[in-house]
């Protein structure tokens, strides 16, 4: 059979590869198109030869071939040898050269895992050093009939040694050196652009992966190629919007050349734009770049808004350029012809610093729309501490929860990956803005040429193809290195006058000078590093006294000696933007990742890396709840339960004092708890365990960060309650509102006493009601130990909100007893592709039962109605839905976990 548009074999098998053929026989229309071809059927190999594995496809990485079984049991330490060898990766592939014999062909790698050397046909191409760079090299006059592509990558701990003692011999250090003995870590993260995640950190394991996370191509152009497309979108006078978008193209000679782009927005344009200035004017070889702004009617477009603000309209633009060299245009069948398609969104988004109402320091705030709104959210890490193990489906699962979650902004935290395109395209569908920082984090970095060149080239790269989202809010060049600097966090007082000046060097002369290459008028210009003091920063050039400054920009706050249900211990600042409290994952979770012989508690151990160990854990749960003695039988499970409760309380009541704080003169704008979710089963700030499912802390988050929540905040000084009452819809429904104020006994079902007043909701603000003596409250029969209070916004009989203010600590609580918990299930739902289980679980007890706790037995990623909540009165459903492979249409009490605190009372 003959192929019209050549041919391209891989593999030994010869199988001819999907996607290059552009017709039988005729090209069809087709062969002007600059084709890509992916290279599959990949074997590993290390360096002695003892390990190798063949008929791998991408994306691919030691751990993953060799040992996907890393994150269970102690195999982050006993199967570390892995990242101590060099690995090569080979891939043979036949070629039509004949065919293809003219123009241009690039041998692209779109993300190599870290240091390598790289040979075609055994001639070097190159060498890479920076996981988020994409490397692409001219090869058409390498290219034979047959041909080996080999990618020998050398381990990332004796690279990063190696870097280390280069310096050390050229009288530089560069702290941290190594961290802390409890993380089990790898030394020298610093000097690799690597995940700095992946030689370990407090919440993760040491698995320095190497490999190839990124697709391999061949790209087979005439002149060149579109590789990304930036659109600014900006609103001009309110009667139409701008799009200044700029085409940014790969061109593999060396000769400048011409071109005609046409863009194709059917949603806002009545016929196609055809950019032809460039069919007579020269594009620079050197830097070609197609730069044209283009009007949209007002009235064409339907504004873009965060979750829970309106809809999240995309409106596809879809790009064809043409390229040739000479005054006569393209040739006929020449492959001059590559695509960019991309979807954007229209609105304006400010970062307000001005002088703040209280008459210190600058507002830190964010305006979409024109719009100030209070940034709820979390931090996000990789989705998989292998890179190459990260899916969509994952993304898709964490982005959903944030999103069910009423969160509107997450954090890409500078210590793990740029995430995927799929990430910010489900971002900007979701209406998650993002706050994205660089990838640099918690540490002092190089700077020499060589590493300020790649680095250069990570930023450009990257800004450019996330630039367009309009989920992207802002960039931020690094995490806590400021801070890390001025509080002497690695021992830099000895060098001060270097570190600060190597700091600016990195950040203001590298990282910024590139972001601004990006900067558009409808984002903020780059922070220079989270925690910082914002435009306040600025006289000081960016290196500050207190980097932590509540007056100013956003801080990062963790405190573990003081009770974290004490809304009393929190800051007041601008923005928030990391706090946490730590947790355990349930217990299922880790029964699925120990070893059959593992001790449970000694594998909690293990995985604590935070150096003070399980003691803030501890701490903050025998503050409050009844922990058994570490003796007992059911001490693992009372703490693996006791520390979600505990993590869910301090998270809910830090959040709500922050959001209570917006329409204060202070302004409190932001919060954004540590972490949204874990890359194995340990300790950890997340809020999502690795499996997928919610701890406590999400069930509840969804209800703190709900539009519209009351809050009730203990006031140590006053022994009173501030009640305020929080809405972030823009419009509101004033009628029947009330607030009710039940007083609980713990040993009775339903309120013993109500109290109730109509309120009123301020759209978008804080509706300060009133402040309620406990006194005033608990009276008679009820004290402070026998009794708690729930207390509920409601529209007519309809509860909105509800929270609780328990006066005691439950431990010490007076009538808490056997609720004699009883519980059914019934009904399964199939769906068309998918056994999805849904579930409704009656739930029946005779006496209040204190923070009931569902858990699924079952290998399955689930989601429950509700969770960690206070039942009062005699009968409760809640409803659980899981996809399994088969219906289970009547759980067995075996297969749930029920707990309530009532278990553990002594």
């Amino acid at each position: 059979m003959k192929y019209g548009c050549g041919l391209l074999r891989n593999g030994t098998t010869g199988a001819v590869m999907v996607g290059l053929v552009c017709g039988l026989y005729v090209c069809s229309g087709q062969c002007d198109k600059v084709e890509v071809i992916e290279l599959s059927n990949w074997t590993i190999t290390n360096q002695n030869g003892s390990l190798t594995i063949a008929n791998q496809t991408l994306p691919l990485g030691i751990y993953s071939a060799f040992a996907p079984q890393v994150l269970d049991s102690y195999n982050d330490v006993g199967l570390r040898y892995l990242a101590y060898d060099n690995f090569t990766f080979s891939n043979f592939f036949q070629f039509d050269v004949h065919h293809f014999n003219r123009g241009h062909i690039n041998l692209t790698f779109h993300g190599i895992d870290t240091v390598s050397e790289i040979r075609l046909n055994h001639q070097l191409l190159g060498r890479t050093d920076n996981m988020f760079v994409r490397y692409s090299y001219e090869v058409s006059s390498l290219l034979q009939a047959e041909n080996f592509l080999e990618v020998e990558i050398q381990s990332p701990v004796v690279a990063a040694l190696a870097r280390a003692n280069a310096l050390k011999e050229a009288k530089k250090s560069v702290p941290p050196e190594c961290p802390n003995e409890r993380y089990h870590g790898e030394c020298h993260m610093n000097m690799l652009r690597k995940m700095q995640a992946s030689f370990s950190w407090d919440w993760g394991p040491a698995a320095p992966s190497a490999g190839i996370w990124k697709n391999v191509e061949l790209e087979i152009y005439e002149v060149a190629v579109i590789r990304e497309v930036d659109v600014d979108v900006s609103r001009v006078n309110g009667s139409y919007w701008n799009m200044h978008i700029r085409c940014f193209l790969d061109a593999g000679g060396w000769q400048n050349f011409n071109g005609r782009l046409v863009l194709y927005a059917v949603e806002l344009l009545d016929r196609p734009v055809v950019v032809d200035r460039y069919a007579i004017k020269n594009i620079s070889h050197l830097a070609p770049v197609i730069e044209f702004d283009q009007a949209v009617p007002n009235g064409k477009v339907v504004t873009w808004w965060p979750n829970g603000y309106g809809e999240q309209k995309l409106y596809p633009l879809h790009f064809t350029l043409k390229t040739w060299l000479g005054p006569d245009g393209p040739e006929v069948r020449s492959k001059t012809k590559s695509h960019k398609s991309l979807r954007v969104g229209f609105r304006t988004l400010d970062l307000v610093e001005d002088p703040a109402p209280d008459g210190v320091g600058n507002t830190f705030l964010f305006r979409v729309n024109g719009v100030e709104m209070f940034m709820k959210g979390s931090n996000y890490i990789p989705s998989h501490l292998l890179p190459e193990m990260q899916t969509n489906e994952q993304i898709s699962h964490l982005l959903r929860s944030a999103k069910e979650a009423h969160m509107n902004m997450l954090r890409v935290w500078g210590g793990g990956v740029y995430e995927s395109d799929y990430f910010y395209q489900l971002a900007d569908s979701l209406g998650l803005l993002i706050w994205q920082d660089m990838m640099f984090a918690c540490a002092m970095y190089p700077v020499n040429d060589e590493f300020l060149s790649s680095v250069r080239e990570e930023v450009r790269q990257n800004a450019m193809r996330l630039s367009h989202h309009p989920s992207v809010a802002i960039f931020v060049t690094n995490n806590e290195n400021e801070a890390a600097l001025v509080q002497n966090w690695y021992g830099t007082l000895f060098e001060r006058d270097r570190f600060e000046s190597e700091y600016r060097e990195l950040y203001l002369a590298n990282v910024i000078h590139e972001l601004k290459l990006v900067s558009h008028s409808s984002r903020p210009q780059p922070l220079v590093s989270s925690p910082s003091n914002g435009k306040a920063s600025e006289p000081d050039n960016y290196i500050s006294s207190n980097p932590q400054d509540n007056q100013n920009g956003d801080v990062h706050f963790y405190d573990y000696t003081k009770d974290g249900w004490d809304p009393g211990i929190f800051p007041r600042p601008r923005f928030v933007s990391e706090f946490g409290f730590q947790s355990f994952p349930g217990a299922y979770a880790w029964q699925r990742s120990k070893g059959e012989d593992d001790d449970l508690l000694g594998l909690i151990t293990h995985r604590q890396h935070h150096p003070l160990g399980n003691v803030p854990v501890i701490a903050l749960v025998e503050r409050h709840l009844p922990l058994p003695f570490p003796e007992n039988e059911n001490y693992a499970t009372a703490l693996i339960y006791f520390s979600q409760i505990a993590q869910a309380m301090a998270t809910k009541v830090e959040t709500e004092l922050y959001r209570s704080l917006r329409d204060t003169p202070h302004r409190t704008m932001g919060a954004l708890y540590w972490q949204l979710n874990d890359v194995w089963v340990a300790p950890s700030w997340s809020s999502i365990d690795f499996y997928g499912n919610w701890k406590l802390l999400h069930y509840w988050a969804r209800d703190f960060l709900a539009p519209i929540s009351i809050v009730a905040l203990y006031e140590k000084s006053t022994d009173s309650l501030n009640i305020s009452l929080i809405c972030d819809q823009l419009e509101v429904d004033p009628r029947e509102l009330n607030v009710v104020a039940n007083v609980h006994l713990w040993s009775q079902l339903l309120p013993r006493q109500s109290t109730s007043w109509d309120v009123t909701l301020r759209p978008n603000g804080v509706q300060y009601d009133k402040v309620i003596a406990i006194s005033d409250l608990l009276q008679g029969e009820f004290t402070r130990t026998n009794a708690f209070l729930e207390l509920q916004l409601r529209r007519g009989q309809d509860v909105i909100s509800r929270t609780h203010f328990f006066p005691s600590s439950i431990a010490g609580a007076v009538g808490i007893e056997d609720p004699g918990l009883e519980i059914a299930s019934r009904t399964c739902l199939n769906t068309t592709n998918v056994v999805r289980n849904s579930v409704s679980i009656s739930i029946q007890v005779k006496r209040p039962a204190v923070f009931v706790y569902l858990e699924l037995l079952k290998p399955y990623r689930y989601t429950l109605s509700e969770n960690g909540f206070m039942q009062t009165e005699p009968m409760h459903v809640v409803y659980l839905t899981f996809d399994a492979p088969l219906c289970a249409r009547l759980l067995r009490k075996s297969d749930l976990r029920v707990l309530t605190v009532n278990d553990f009372m002594r």
